[in-house]
């Protein structure tokens, strides 16, 4: 007798679309979600909408599927124009090519959840987003308008697990130990006799800033120590900040201008970054990189590194002294 060998049962792929739009540090601190979801749901495809501007890091990110780019910043400046109703429809058409088993509104503002409201379900679909408001975090009613399950999360909470919980109440799953960002560089191979330290001195914040005579200092001590010093940039404002810098550092390099994903690359191929509360510091977190991260606002607690002895996180009100930093940054380098 022949014996049937049972076929495996086709299990039908949950269809997630996250919807995190910006800014750079909240999209950095969204990315466990999608670490979160790969190992509790292996056979999940996960979308994510985004900024365009962001879009070159989120494609770096392990398990995101497709990354659906908006340009709403820019529409908001024209929004009648043709180029805007044009690029409109493009997106429109792009967020309903899937439908989707959920939505998630990872922001919390209008215009994310219009998007979510936008997004196509599958006929047993729902969209899901935040109840309420998190200490240091905008939030607006409508993406509870909008959602078939607004989810509570404690008040209390750092930006990274504000996300992980939404999603892990939303999905049914529990929440793994380990942080994991999933962020892919691609260092940049270069001969280097020396290790090359990044120094993150913009923000998009004046009053984050960190003075310009530390920065000289710190980069003198690096130098003394063996590094070469790099100084990326993401405006006009911080190039010809970095230019100033570099020409009162020893061993300094400007970097060129770079998008996203480029400037990922590039802070891979570096031993460490120390930088003040920025984009750029939360993509060094992400890389795992040996870090500090200068606060002249006690507000570590919420966006700062958390769970490394290689990453910390130094306050001091108006800001940290260069001896501060510079113990810090002998602490994570030797990690």
């Amino acid at each position: 007798m022949r014996t049937l060998r049972q076929q495996p049962i086709e299990r039908p792929r949950l269809k997630i679309l996250l919807v995190k739009l910006s800014s750079l540090g909240d999209v950095v601190h969204t990315m466990p979600v999608v670490q979160d979801i790969r190992q509790a749901l292996p056979q999940a495809q996960i979308d994510w909408v985004v900024e365009r501007n962001f879009a070159p890091l989120v494609q770096r990110c392990a398990g995101v599927r497709r990354v659906i780019a908006c340009d709403e910043r820019r529409w908001r400046k024209a929004p009648f124009s043709a180029l805007t109703r044009l690029e409109w429809r493009n997106f429109r058409a792009a967020l309903h090519s899937e439908s989707y088993d959920a939505v998630i509104d990872l922001q919390g503002l209008t215009k994310s959840a219009l998007v979510a409201w936008l997004a196509r379900l599958t006929a047993q679909g729902k969209r899901f987003a935040l109840a309420n408001r998190t200490e240091g975090s905008a939030y607006e009613v409508p993406t509870r308008w909008v959602a078939d399950m607004a989810i509570r999360i404690d008040v209390h909470v750092h930006a990274v697990q504000r996300g992980r919980e939404l999603c892990a109440k939303a999905l049914g799953y529990p929440i793994s130990a380990i942080e994991d960002y999933g962020l892919m560089g691609h260092p940049l191979v270069k001969a280097q006799a020396r290790p090359c330290v990044a120094l993150v001195h913009g923000t998009s914040r004046s009053d984050k800033l960190w003075p310009v005579d530390h920065w000289i200092e710190l980069a003198r001590r690096l130098h003394e120590a063996g590094c070469e010093l790099a100084l990326p940039h993401g405006s006009p404002l911080e190039e010809s900040r970095s230019h100033e810098l570099a020409d009162a550092m020893p061993n300094a390099t400007v970097w060129p201008r770079l998008d996203l994903g480029e400037l990922t690359d590039a802070l891979a191929g570096c031993v460490g970054v120390i930088g003040v509360d920025s984009g750029l510091s939360h993509i060094a977190v992400a890389l795992n990189l040996p870090h500090v991260q200068i606060y002249n606002f006690d507000t570590a607690w919420r966006t700062g590194p958390q769970g490394h002895d290689y990453q910390r996180s130094v306050y001091a009100n108006p800001s940290p002294s260069v001896d501060q930093v510079w113990q810090a940054w002998q602490s994570v380098s030797r990690s």
